[in-house]
């Protein structure tokens, strides 16, 4: 916390105070969901946290949900572009702390989360089943990407030096999250090992394994275990840095 000498007068004489407050202010999230998803399950969890005073913004991807533009074209590098403005018209919020904002990305958001890293100040990461794909065809829109290919890309240990998401993830110093889900057929191990091994300048790593959930969490029980274990992690976090 932050401790602030004041004084302060009372009729002629002088007061002596201090301010103490926390070294955070009110801290903000921003939630990126997955390729095909939307924003729908990101703002019951926003709004579980807002019992917490955490202000979140959650937004759909273009071509996504309500946002414009055709899915089919949409490249990473629009997507990108997608979660800076979200991140900026979040920090621009007058409640909002711009040294304190969390995100979470979910699968494909969790990529451009990532990268992401390179381009705001974050500070807290959480990394739910969080993608990878090759840097070549940066340009080329999404759903057009290999598919067998990313499946068998995403079956190797894949180092920083050789892509641009764990790169930035090698770089960054905040605290880390990331869930795995047990019987993930599209971000198996390996991709979660690939990040794992990537946070070597983090200020610490938690990672934890959701038994029995699938990709997308397609259980009541799996999508109740995440929601507990992000909403626990982000108070012990943010919490502890006020």
């Amino acid at each position: 916390m932050r401790v602030k000498p004041l004084a302060f007068p009372v009729g002629k004489d002088s007061i002596s105070a201090r301010l103490v407050e926390p070294r955070t202010g009110v801290p903000g999230v921003l939630f990126v969901h997955g390729w095909a998803g939307s924003q729908e399950r990101d703002t019951a969890r926003a709004r579980a946290l807002s019992q917490f005073g955490f202000i979140s913004l959650t937004f759909d991807l273009r071509g996504h949900g309500g946002s414009s533009n055709d899915i089919q074209e949409m490249t990473r590098e629009d997507h990108l572009h997608d979660v800076c403005e979200a991140y900026d018209t979040l920090a621009k919020q007058p409640q909002v702390d711009p040294s304190s904002i969390a995100v979470v990305g979910s699968s494909y958001g969790g990529y451009l989360a990532g990268i992401a890293l390179a381009q705001r100040p974050v500070r807290w990461l959480a990394l739910r089943v969080p993608a990878l794909y090759r840097d070549d065809d940066w340009g080329l829109p999404k759903a057009q990407l290999d598919k067998e290919d990313l499946a068998a890309y995403r079956r190797s240990l894949v180092t920083p030096d050789s892509n641009l998401a764990l790169r930035h993830c090698s770089r960054f110093t905040g605290d880390v999250l990331i869930v795995e889900s047990e019987y993930d057929e599209i971000v198996p191990h390996p991709t979660i090992a690939s990040y794992l091994s990537s946070f070597v300048r983090a200020h610490s790593v938690t990672y934890r394994v959701i038994s029995g959930a699938d990709h997308a969490l397609s259980s009541e029980a799996s999508r109740r275990a995440y929601d507990q274990l992000l909403s626990f992690w982000l108070r012990e976090m943010i919490f502890g840095a006020r």
